[in-house]
């Protein structure tokens, strides 16, 4: 029998847990597929590390938040946030469910374009739309959503070279009672800065005003927000609609609504903290309802979701390089990703699984990435059984906001595959390569290597 490696004696902190001799046993289990794929084959054909995204749990929460909306509200319009998660594969499967684009960047707002979007079922978000962005908007008749008033003036010049009016609607930040306030996009509600807004977009008679839109914050965790949010946009409404008479098609509540990924500090895990779906389409839902439009003049509600559509439709399998003891004693395990390619590793406590059989005890370890960079910290504090160099392990919940953040730096990006609803994996992305990383650099004549 080989002789067992020296590993020096360390103080062990025991965690709570089924108890025996030789500490706690783990409550982890192997995950050894996804969607019926095997996760070692997943790594065979396509390296690792390696994204995987599920299409039939994306289409199954995409259903289940629309159903959430639809069933308490007649007129119900999604819009997929491309900055979530832009592949066009993953784009293309909200569209077959029937979603808009929502757009932040001419960069998306052509992506959209390419994926077969028609103009008028593109929103047009964010601060920062060129001059050529406006045009192409206007072109195609997507919605404007105004952020500023330097936007509303361009557009208003603008207006000059089209004969069709554009369509907009005005962005609002507001006290929600959730701080700190979210009030660097948009006009705000309290001064009554949206109010000058909206007047301005009336009287010039340049512009088409069809909407309202606020997106009060990011993983969002109470519910009594979005009914204040709701409140004071229909206000907004109701006196757009008595005093300038003029009615408002839609009002669009954004996104927000949070995955079950636990945040860093949190006491408890998401899974028990996180309200649902069906909690924040109550609030928003009722709100609108009972605030006395006429049926005549009750406006579509338009959401644009994004992680909480496809967080937990997305996995990041990885290979285990090597373990070491810290100056604490702690063992620490190395792993081939790092904060790079996983950016939502600063946000959350990621769940992690083994994808093989193991020993039943754990221990409390840290799990770094393979970057020459203190801050490549995949998990600081972790129970896991031992792993040992080349086992595998899946990082779960991973779909939202990573395979659009992600960096080139250190190492290439990885590929990305999507199960399809028959089991069938499909590269949706292919591994980047050093000859894709430097087709754009120039090397002036004087600087090339000689021969």
């Amino acid at each position: 029998m080989k002789k067992l490696e020296y590993e020096k004696p360390y103080i062990k902190k025991l965690h709570a847990g089924v108890m025996n001799k030789f500490g706690t046993r783990t409550g982890v289990q192997p995950v050894k597929s996804i969607d019926g794929v095997s996760v070692k084959s997943l790594i065979e054909n396509y390296g690792s590390p390696v994204f995987v995204l599920s299409e039939k749990q994306i289409r199954k929460n995409y259903r289940s938040a629309y159903r959430a909306f639809s069933t308490r509200y007649p007129k119900v319009q999604f819009a997929w946030s491309y900055k979530t998660n832009y592949l066009n594969a993953v784009c293309q499967v909200f569209h077959q469910e029937g979603s808009w684009a929502e757009v932040v960047s001419g960069f998306e707002y052509r992506k959209a374009l390419g994926n077969g979007v028609p103009g008028n079922k593109i929103i047009f978000n964010g601060p920062g739309k060129s001059n050529d962005d406006l045009k192409i908007a206007i072109e195609n008749d997507s919605l404007i959503h105004i952020d500023h008033f330097e936007e509303l003036n361009h557009l208003l010049n603008l207006t000059k070279e089209f004969t069709n009016k554009p369509r907009v609607a005005i962005r609002v930040n507001m006290d929600t009672g959730v701080y700190p306030l979210w009030d660097r996009f948009g006009f705000n509600y309290e001064n009554d800065e949206a109010w000058t807004a909206l007047s301005k977009v009336i009287d010039s008679g340049k512009l088409l005003l069809v909407g309202l839109h606020c997106h009060i914050g990011t993983y969002m965790l109470t519910t009594d927000a979005y009914g204040i949010a709701t409140t004071k946009l229909c206000n907004l409404a109701m006196r757009c609609q008595i005093q300038l008479n003029h009615k408002i098609e839609y009002i669009d509540m954004g996104g927000g609504f949070p995955s079950t990924n636990t945040l860093k500090g949190a006491y408890l895990p998401g899974n028990d903290t996180v309200p649902s779906i069906d909690d924040f389409a109550e609030v928003i839902t009722s709100t609108l309802l009972n605030f006395g439009f006429a049926n005549e003049y009750l406006p579509m509600l338009i959401l644009e979701s994004g992680r909480v559509l496809i967080d937990d439709a997305g996995y990041l399998l990885g290979t285990v390089i090597a373990n070491k003891r810290l100056s604490n004693g702690k063992r620490a395990t190395i792993v081939d990703f790092g904060v790079n390619i996983l950016f939502t590793s600063f946000w959350y406590e990621h769940q992690i699984s083994p994808a093989q059989d193991f020993m039943p005890h754990s221990e409390n370890m840290v799990i770094y990435g393979p970057l020459c960079m203190n801050i490549d910290v995949i998990r600081e504090s972790i129970n896991l059984p031992p792993l040992n160099p080349g086992d595998q392990v899946v990082v779960h919940k991973v779909g939202a906001y990573n395979m659009t953040q992600w960096m080139q730096f250190i190492t290439l990006r990885p590929a990305v595959v999507l199960i399809d609803e028959q089991q069938h994996p499909h590269l949706i992305r292919a591994n980047e390569t050093l000859d894709y990383t430097q087709e754009p650099e120039l090397i002036p004549t004087h600087l090339k290597a000689s021969k």
